[in-house]
């Protein structure tokens, strides 16, 4: 696999990583549909039911939760959401929460002062212009303060249903690996995702995908020998390491 380039976008109040992959070196192929296949039959034998890690109720706590997961670990994300959402789990308690007290329970996540700007806005827009409820559509979502066409995937897959694949740095990172779905940047592996994966699969795909990362094949030292896949897999660079 060729090196991933990651670079550091700056925007106000932080800044992000821009992951891209170098151009595919000659004679690269494309991984075949029955491989696939096989890959997401395994990681659905292993995880029949694949969930996010982030702690939630309703679509309104899985939004705020995401936001606040930018450039954050669930775990951080989950601390600190188990307090706020005991004392607003709504658009209407949580805007009159202010700046001040918002803060209060999310300080101990990266950005948190930007990301509590973006959730009061966020709540005022849902109370204007969605009656206090989450868009089930991309382009509401995306006009969210703090949403992004990430953020917008994973409500639209985990919160209501819909075959949408969000990619993180995990799922960038396998997908180049492996030769799953590979791409120069976010959106295109995210597009050859959506054409590749069997559509069977597609609903879960996003967290087999991040699970997968996260536990097993890591970035530094990836886990072959506990691998479920290992023998599909077209990375050539690989370890005993379980």
């Amino acid at each position: 696999m060729p090196n991933v380039r990651v670079t550091r976008d700056h925007v106000a109040g932080g800044s992000y990583d821009r992951i891209s992959q170098p151009d595919k070196p000659h004679g690269w192929r494309d991984m075949n549909k029955a491989k696939r296949i096989a890959i997401f039959e395994r990681l659905k034998e292993a995880t029949p039911k694949p969930e996010t890690e982030l702690r939630y109720q309703t679509p309104f706590e899985l939004l705020i939760a995401v936001i606040l997961s930018a450039q954050a670990t669930d775990v951080s994300v989950n601390l600190a959401t188990k307090k706020l959402f005991a004392a607003a789990n709504n658009p209407e308690a949580v805007h009159h929460l202010g700046i001040r007290r918002l803060k209060s329970f999310i300080k101990s996540i990266g950005l948190f002062n930007t990301k509590a700007e973006n959730i009061l806005k966020t709540c005022q827009i849902l109370i204007d212009e969605h009656s206090g409820l989450v868009p089930k559509d991309r382009p509401s979502l995306e006009a969210l303060p703090g949403v992004g066409r990430k953020t917008a995937n994973v409500i639209l897959n985990t919160a209501f249903g819909q075959p949408t694949i969000a990619v993180d740095t995990h799922i960038f990172r396998i997908s180049n690996r492996i030769n799953l779905a590979p791409g120069k940047n976010v959106r295109e592996v995210e597009d050859r995702l959506i054409r590749v994966v069997p559509n069977d699969y597609k609903q879960g795909a996003h967290h087999w995908l991040i699970l997968h990362g996260r536990y097993v094949c890591v970035a530094r030292k990836p886990r072959c020998g506990a691998c479920v896949i290992e023998d599909l897999c077209e990375f050539k660079d690989k370890t005993e390491y379980e």
